[in-house]
C-alpha cells in the first residue's frame, strides 16, 4: 500500500510539469509509460524485468523530452532496488534534458530536484516502515514459537510430574506391603507358632478353650494381613516398568516396544499381559532364529491388545507342540489366560511367528481373585 501511494504522489508531482511541456499526446504517453514502469515493477517481482522497464524508459527519454518530466518516479524505483548506476544515468539524463529542451531553467531544475528529493524522502519513509514492519512480524513468530514450545514444555513437565506422582505412590505402596510382611507377618507367624508349642505342652482342659479362640485370631489376623499385602502388592505393580525391563532384559535379539496404555489397567489384565509377554519372548528365544521382535501394547476404548511378533522361521503354532511338549504348554497357558479374560488369541506363522491378542475392557474387576495368584505375582517380578 506505501508503494501505490509513493508512486502515485510522485506521479501527480510530475504532472505538474505541465506548467512548462505542452499538454500533448507525447506527455500523456510519458505519463502511461511512467505509470505502467511502476505497477510492473510491483507486480513483476524478477529484478531483470524492472531494469529492462527502467532502460526502456530512460532510452524512450531520448526520442521524446516529455520522458524525463517522470524521472522522479523512476528515482524512486532504483533507489528502492539499489541500482546506482541507474540513478547516476537518470540524474545526468535529466541535466541533459534541462540545458537543451527548456528555455527558463531555473523552475524545472528546481522542481526535477525537488522531485528527486521528495523521492528519496519518500523511499527512505517507506524502508524504515519495511524494517520495522519485519522487525514486528518476527517478533510476532518468535513471541508465538516460544509460546508454542513453552506450552509443549508445560505439557511434557505435567506429564513428566503425573508419571513420577504415580510410579512414587506403587513405590509407596509396594514398601508399605513389605513392611506389613516382614514386620507385623512376622510377628503373627512367630505368635502362631509359640501358640502351637503352648497348646502342645497344655495340660490344663480350662485353657482350651482360650487356647482354641486365641488360635481363630490369630490366624484370622494372619489372613487379613496376607490379603492386604496382596493387594498392596497387586495395585503397586507398574505395567509400563515392567514390560520394558523384560524387553530390555531380552538379549537374544533387538526388541521394538510400542507401548500405549493407560495407567489404569486392572491387576488381573496386567498380570495377564505380563505372563504372556514373557512366555512369547520365552519362545522367541527357544524355537525361532529371528534378528528382531516387536512387541505392541496399545489401549483402545473398548480393549486391549497385545502384538508380539518376529520375523524368525521357527515351527508353525500346530507343530510347537512335537517339540517336547514344553512350548505347547506354553501356548496352551496363553489361550487359558486369554479365555478367563473373555478375550481372543490369533497366533500366525506366514511371516515370522505373530500372536495377536485383544481383551474386552467389559470384564473390569469381574475376574475373581483365583486367576491372579500370588504365584503370579512373583513371577511377574
Amino acid at each position: 500500500m506505501h508503494y501505490f501511494q509513493d508512486t502515485g504522489l510522485l506521479l501527480l508531482y510530475c504532472m505538474a510539469s505541465i506548467l512548462y511541456f505542452p499538454a500533448d499526446l507525447l506527455f500523456v504517453l510519458a505519463f502511461l509509460c511512467a505509470l505502467i514502469v511502476c505497477c510492473a515493477c510491483y507486480f513483476l517481482e524478477s529484478p531483470r524485468i524492472h531494469l529492462g522497464f527502467g532502460i526502456c524508459f530512460l532510452s524512450a527519454s531520448l526520442l521524446f523530452p516529455p520522458f524525463f518530466c517522470f524521472f522522479p518516479a523512476l528515482f524512486y524505483l532504483f533507489l528502492a532496488e539499489r541500482r546506482w548506476l541507474m540513478l547516476s544515468c537518470a540524474c545526468l539524463l535529466f541535466l541533459y534534458h534541462m540545458t537543451h529542451s527548456v528555455d527558463s531553467l531555473m523552475l524545472p531544475l528546481w522542481m526535477g530536484i525537488f522531485g528527486f528529493l521528495l523521492a528519496a524522502l519518500l523511499q527512505s519513509h517507506t524502508g524504515q516502515y519495511q524494517r520495522l514492519d519485519m522487525l514486528f512480524r518476527q517478533s510476532q513468530d518468535d513471541s508465538r514459537e516460544n509460546h508454542l514450545l513453552l506450552t509443549e514444555k508445560n505439557k511434557a513437565l505435567l506429564e513428566k510430574q503425573d508419571y513420577e506422582i504415580y510410579t512414587a505412590t506403587l513405590r509407596e505402596r509396594n514398601r508399605i506391603a513389605r513392611e506389613i510382611h516382614d514386620s507385623v507377618g512376622h510377628v503373627l507367624s512367630r505368635s502362631i507358632l509359640l501358640l502351637g508349642a503352648a497348646r502342645a505342652v497344655n495340660r490344663q482342659t480350662e485353657l482350651c478353650p482360650v487356647l482354641d479362640n486365641l488360635d481363630v485370631s490369630l490366624n484370622s489376623a494372619m489372613d487379613s494381613i496376607r490379603s492386604s499385602v496382596h493387594d498392596l502388592h497387586d495395585e503397586s505393580v507398574n505395567l509400563e516398568e515392567t514390560v520394558r525391563s523384560l524387553t530390555d532384559g531380552f538379549t537374544f535379539c533387538p526388541v521394538l516396544l510400542r507401548y500405549d496404555m493407560g495407567r489404569k489397567v486392572p491387576r488381573e489384565v496386567k498380570y495377564c499381559l505380563i505372563s504372556i509377554l514373557k512366555e512369547a519372548l520365552s519362545n522367541v528365544m527357544r524355537h525361532s532364529n529371528a534378528s528382531q521382535v516387536c512387541v505392541t501394547m496399545q489401549e483402545h476404548p473398548a480393549l486391549y491388545q497385545l502384538c508380539v511378533e518376529d520375523n524368525g522361521t521357527g515351527a508353525a503354532p500346530g507343530d510347537c507342540s512335537k517339540e517336547s511338549g514344553r512350548s505347547g504348554i506354553g501356548l496352551t497357558n496363553i489361550q487359558d489366560r486369554v479365555r478367563s479374560l473373555d478375550g481372543t488369541l490369533q497366533i500366525s506363522a506366514e511371516t515370522g511367528f505373530r500372536i495377536f491378542i485383544t481383551i474386552p475392557k467389559k470384564r473390569q474387576g469381574t475376574c475373581e481373585r483365583k486367576d491372579v495368584g500370588y504365584a503370579d505375582v512373583v513371577e511377574a517380578f
